[in-house]
């Protein structure tokens, strides 16, 4: 009697703490609607701007509209999402294991090429002269994209491993074959953002926005699984719901503060005074 009480009222805790989370989701969503600036596209740009600099000289534009992240940032989190996006397409539902070496050596040069790339561009805009060669746009979309990948595999199987009951220990991205179909679909963003087309900016937009919310969401996620000690409990996404959904609260939280603090001391979210 006293173990189908105790099953009782930890169904109910479950019920009570979803509600909660829910609660907070659609208050923070709420919030955030109300209090940004009217227009769709100019609310995923006040998403972008909590993560990204924004210089208008560094982002792409369609249609006479800046997009919301910057051009290396259009690769980053864009190409996170369509990385985890990829991993679930391929099955890899519950592997936690990284890739092979080789892969993952490949991933983390990905890494390393942003990151020089960014440091070229940096010293280019502090400097006024390329560190190493001439930046580009395309070149930042690129390498963005391709550490947005590599974000992908790291965090798809931290995901698998913090949320689930039973883990596989297999990779989530076992081999070049897996590889070459994730590089594909990131090749097909590149592809979409420097074709330009006005029609398109919607979509981009908001694949912008979405991929920085995704990627925040699920960092949160994992680190509120983790510090309430709920780690490997869940054998479901329903079941996940409720961290999920805290996650997602934390990760609205987070850019509303950053955006508040940036606005209150540079009185722009686009690029910086002196740096538009």
């Amino acid at each position: 009697m006293t173990g189908v009480l105790k099953t009782q009222e930890r169904a109910q805790w479950v019920r009570w703490t979803r509600w909660v989370a829910i609660g907070l989701a659609v208050l923070a969503l709420g919030a955030y609607f109300l209090l940004t600036p009217p227009g769709l596209l100019t609310k995923t740009d006040w998403i972008g701007a909590a993560v990204c600099h924004r210089i208008p000289s560094h982002s792409f534009h369609i249609g006479g509209r800046q997009l919301p992240l910057c051009a290396r940032c259009t690769g980053t989190f864009p190409g996170a999402l369509i990385g985890l996006l990829g991993q679930a397409a391929l099955r890899r539902r519950r592997e936690s294991g990284f890739p092979p070496a080789p892969i993952l050596a490949l991933l983390v040069g990905f890494i390393v090429g942003m990151g020089i790339d960014g440091l070229n561009s940096y010293w280019n805009l502090m400097t006024g002269s390329p560190l190493l060669y001439e930046p580009r746009q395309e070149l930042r979309l690129i390498t963005g994209t391709l550490n947005g990948l590599s974000m992908s595999a790291l965090l798809w199987p931290l995901v698998n491993f913090s949320l689930w009951r039973d883990p596989s220990p297999k990779p989530a991205i076992r081999n070049g074959l897996d590889l070459l179909i994730l590089l594909l679909m990131e090749a097909s963003w590149v592809i979409l953002v420097l074709a330009g087309l006005s029609p398109l900016l919607p979509i981009l937009a908001l694949f912008s926005a979405a991929g920085v919310l995704t990627t925040l969401t699920l960092i949160f996620a994992v680190l509120v699984t983790i510090f309430f000690g709920r780690e490997n409990r869940y054998s479901r996404w329903r079941d996940a719901l409720t961290p999920l959904l805290v996650g997602f609260f934390l990760a609205l939280t987070m850019i509303g503060l950053m955006d508040l603090f940036r606005y209150g001391v540079f009185g722009t979210i686009t690029g910086f005074p002196g740096m538009e």
